[in-house]
């Protein structure tokens, strides 16, 4: 329907591309045709927000802001749907929409997400308060996967509330952004050293881009060098609702599908097939909204939770106890690299199964750890300098040998141990115990 178009936002949606993910080949032929194909499109505001929120006011519609990544290949079928499919024409007439391809100067307060997904949606009214947030690590991991239904449902929601506002603003205010360090991501040291406002369209554009998984990364390595412990919500940001036991539908906006026996879900009482209306009296639209509430919830924690079962509302209470944040798996996450630069030296580890465990002697209930892969240059290559191998199985870390998963270690790391410091690990290497000086960088 629209090939230019298209073309154009698979490549300018990968600007603020992750790191260690395929990208395509010409990052900066791809940066500067979508410019030339999206700057003047009679839908897409291009890579100007507050343009977005004047034109709102002005239009009384609500605001849709796309954040894409364009040298990364993720998420390209599902950006290239919405840029054609004729079945979201119709939603998307009934918002004012803006394409963002980079993150230098997004107002941080304001635009809190996932930074780790390379195409998420935020809406907003014009007045700035935010309906709700869209994001699929369906199609994070699948370049290939089109399904658009999910957003259609985030798109009817996100109008169903503009519908109510403002007499849902109350419900609304744990929606919004908290308080941040800096107001934009180039004010962050680590980024302002290399980075301004403005993209450099007169050099290398790329170079110029802020990726949306730096300003994460930019955060944890501010605390860190001022020698204070990462927050557990920056290590574990936006915590899928797996991490409590519970399994969502991508193609709806919060529709239960499973629900894991002994999980803090099962506990309060979810069934497959609830629909949940609210969370923390929260309005949900997406799966990425169950995540934000997550996100900024407490530890412990005691959460309601109101759903549809059966044609009825039921109210749930989900208790979220102490340390239930460290649950989340972030192994899959491009901000997790720079995680084990700091924490594990660059070592990838992933524990042992069952069988391997039988096989080495180790209890089920200890930590075991197989490196399975270690950086060789930089910070990433500490561990390497440290004496580790590929193969060994960390079995204690400073004499713990409590069972932990990689994301746990790095969380426990991060949380505990400061820069300049070292951890004492045990690994088994062979049938040989050998202990080394893991670098905190």
């Amino acid at each position: 329907m629209y090939p230019n178009r298209i073309l154009a936002g698979i490549a300018c949606l990968l600007c603020c591309g992750l790191a260690h993910a395929a990208a395509v080949k010409d990052r900066e032929g791809a940066v500067r045709g979508d410019k030339a194909a999206m700057e003047n499109d009679a839908r897409w505001i291009y890579n100007d927000v507050d343009r977005g929120f004047a034109e709102a006011k002005k239009a009384g519609k609500p605001l849709l802001v796309v954040l894409r990544c364009v040298p990364c290949l993720s998420c390209v079928g599902l950006d290239a749907e919405v840029l054609k499919e004729p079945a979201l024409s119709p939603l998307l007439d009934q918002f004012v929409c803006v394409r963002l391809i980079n993150a230098n100067a997004i107002d941080l307060a304001r635009f809190q997400f996932d930074y780790d997904l390379s195409f998420s949606t935020l809406f907003f009214n014009a007045d700035g308060t935010l309906y709700g947030r869209y994001g699929s690590w369906v199609h994070q991991a699948d370049p290939e996967a089109r399904e658009t239904i999910g957003y259609r449902r985030a798109l009817e929601g996100a109008l169903a509330v503009h519908r109510g506002y403002p007499g849902n603003r109350e419900a609304l205010a744990g929606k919004q952004g908290g308080p941040t360090p800096f107001k934009t991501a180039v004010e962050i040291p680590t980024l302002a050293a290399k980075y301004g406002r403005e993209l450099n369209w007169g050099g290398n554009v790329v170079q110029s881009c802020v990726h949306c998984h730096q300003v994460g990364e930019a955060f944890r390595g501010y605390y860190r060098e001022k020698g204070e412990a990462v927050p557990v919500e920056r290590i574990y940001p936006m915590p899928a609702s797996e991490t409590i036991g519970l399994s969502l539908a991508p193609d709806k906006m919060a529709v239960v599908t499973a629900v894991e026996p002994g999980s803090v879900a099962a506990a309060a009482g979810f069934r497959a097939g609830d629909e949940l209306v609210t969370l923390g009296g929260q309005p949900l639209i997406s799966i990425a909204d169950f995540s934000w509430v997550l996100h900024r919830a407490s530890d412990p924690a005691t959460l309601v939770a109101n759903v549809k079962r059966g044609g009825k509302d039921v109210a749930l209470t989900l208790t979220l106890p102490a340390g239930w944040r460290t649950k989340t798996d972030i192994s899959k996450r491009v901000g997790t690299w720079s995680m084990r630069a700091m924490a594990l030296g660059g070592l990838s580890v992933v524990e042992l199964d069952a069988a391997a465990r039988k096989q080495r002697g180790l209890a089920a209930d200890t930590l075991a750890l197989n490196v399975k892969g270690m950086g060789q240059n930089g910070k990433m290559a500490a561990a390497k300098k440290a004496g580790f191998l590929k193969d060994d199985v960390i079995v204690a870390v400073d004499g713990a040998t409590t069972r932990a998963t990689e994301s746990e270690l790095i969380g426990r790391l991060l949380t505990t141990r400061k820069l300049g410091e070292t951890a004492d690990v045990t690994v088994l290497r062979g049938n040989e115990r050998v202990t080394l000086k893991l670098p905190m960088q």
